[in-house]
C-alpha cells in the first residue's frame, strides 16, 4: 500500500505549520499569495490529495451534484455534461448522472438516487412525459438547490439556464423564407414543454412578420424522433397543396424528414429544404449536411454550473426559498449547410 501525503507533510517540507496548510490550500484570505504559491508547487511535488471525506465533514458539503438528462443517446446532453463538468472539476466537485429516457418515473428515482447520495446540489433537464411536477417542487421545498437547464418550467420558480427558443425558431423559419421556400412546414415537439412551444411560436412569428399566413395544416404534432420527421413528411405529402420546406423542432426529427423525402426521390434542397434545431454531431456529416440552430451547449452547461454553485454557496435553508431567481438566456447560433441552400 502507497504513503499517503499528508497536510503534516507539506508543512514539515516547508518548515511551517499544518494550519497554515489548510488555510492556504482552502484559499484563506488570512494567507499570502506568496505562501499560497509555496504550499501549491510543494502539494504538487509530494503528490498530495485531498481527503474529500474530512473536507466534507468540515464544510458539511459531499462536493457533488446530480445532474438529470432525458437521454444520453442525444449528443446535445453529453455536450451539456461537458460543460457542466468542465466547471465542476476546476471547483473540486464531483457529477453523478441519471438517464430518465424521457420518463417521470426514472425523474423521480434520479432525484432520490441523488438524495440519498446527499448532492449539494441538482441540474435537471425535464423528461418529455412529465407534466406533473410535484417532485421538483418537493426539492425545491426541502432547500436543495436546483437549476434546470434546456427544459425548464418558468411557473415552478426555479432558475434556469436556456436558449432563446422563440428566437431561434424565427431565424430557422426565416431563413427558409429567404431561400425562396413558400409553402413551409413546421414538425413540433410535446406542447407542454415550454421549448417546443417557443420554437412553435417562432415559426408563426416569422411567417407572419413576413406576411405568410400560417396554415395549421403545415403544422405536424410530433413527438421528437426519426419516425416523426418520417411519418409528418409522410402526411404532408398526401396533403393537396404540400409544402416545400420544413422547420423540425430538433435535429432527429429532421434526420427523418430527410430520410422520407429520399425514399419519395424529391430533392434536395432544389426541391425541398430542411432545417433542424440543436446542431447534432451527425448534421455535419449526413448528406445532404443539415442546416440547424446551435445552443451553445458547452457554455450552457458551464453557466448551469455556476448557477448552482451560487446557490449551494448561499445558506441551504435559503436556497430553495428566497434565493433570487435567475434565469440565463443564451442566443441562438444558425448553422446554415447545404439542407437549406436553394438559392
Amino acid at each position: 500500500m502507497s504513503y499517503k501525503v499528508t497536510i503534516a507533510d507539506i508543512a514539515k517540507e516547508l518548515n511551517t505549520t499544518a494550519a497554515t496548510v489548510s488555510r492556504a490550500l482552502n484559499n484563506h484570505p488570512a494567507i499570502s499569495d506568496e505562501t499560497k504559491h509555496r504550499v501549491a508547487e510543494a502539494a504538487e511535488r509530494l503528490h498530495y490529495k485531498p481527503n474529500k471525506i474530512a473536507s466534507s465533514l468540515r464544510s458539511g458539503k459531499s462536493f457533488s451534484i446530480g445532474v438529470i438528462i432525458p437521454s444520453a443517446e442525444i449528443n446535445f446532453f453529453g455536450s451539456v455534461v461537458h460543460g457542466i463538468e468542465n466547471l465542476a472539476n476546476i471547483n473540486g466537485y464531483n457529477v453523478l448522472i441519471y438517464q430518465t429516457n424521457e420518463s417521470r418515473d426514472f425523474e423521480v428515482k434520479g432525484l432520490e438516487t441523488f438524495l440519498s447520495a446527499r448532492v449539494d446540489g441538482i441540474l435537471a433537464s425535464i423528461a418529455k412525459e412529465t407534466s406533473d411536477y410535484s417532485h421538483f417542487i418537493d426539492i425545491k421545498q426541502r432547500g436543495i438547490p436546483i437549476v434546470f437547464f434546456d427544459r425548464a418550467n418558468d411557473d415552478l420558480g426555479i432558475s434556469s439556464v436556456v436558449v432563446d427558443d422563440y428566437r431561434g425558431g424565427y431565424l430557422a423559419t426565416e431563413h427558409l423564407i429567404e431561400q425562396g421556400y413558400r409553402r413551409i412546414a413546421h414538425i413540433s415537439g410535446p406542447q407542454h414543454i415550454k421549448i417546443f412551444n417557443d420554437r412553435l411560436k417562432g415559426y408563426m412569428g416569422a411567417l407572419q412578420a413576413h406576411n405568410i399566413k400560417v396554415d395549421f395544416d403545415l403544422v405536424y404534432a410530433g413527438d421528437v424522433s426519426i419516425e416523426a420527421g418520417k411519418a409528418a413528411i409522410k402526411h404532408m405529402m398526401e396533403l393537396p397543396h404540400p409544402p416545400d420546406a420544413v422547420f423540425a423542432v430538433e435535429d432527429f426529427t429532421a434526420l427523418g424528414a430527410i430520410k422520407e423525402l429520399k425514399d419519395r426521390n424529391i430533392k434536395i434542397p432544389e426541391q425541398f429544404g430542411v432545417i433542424g434545431f440543436a446542431n447534432e454531431l451527425f448534421g455535419e456529416h449526413i448528406t445532404p449536411s443539415l442546416s440547424t440552430i446551435d445552443q451553445q451547449t458547452v457554455n450552457m452547461g458551464k453557466e448551469s454550473f455556476r448557477l448552482l454553485l451560487e446557490l449551494i454557496n448561499t445558506n441551504k435553508s435559503k436556497a430553495g426559498k428566497e434565493a433570487k431567481l435567475q434565469k440565463v438566456v443564451l442566443k441562438p447560433v444558425p448553422i446554415f449547410r447545404q439542407s437549406s441552400a436553394k438559392r
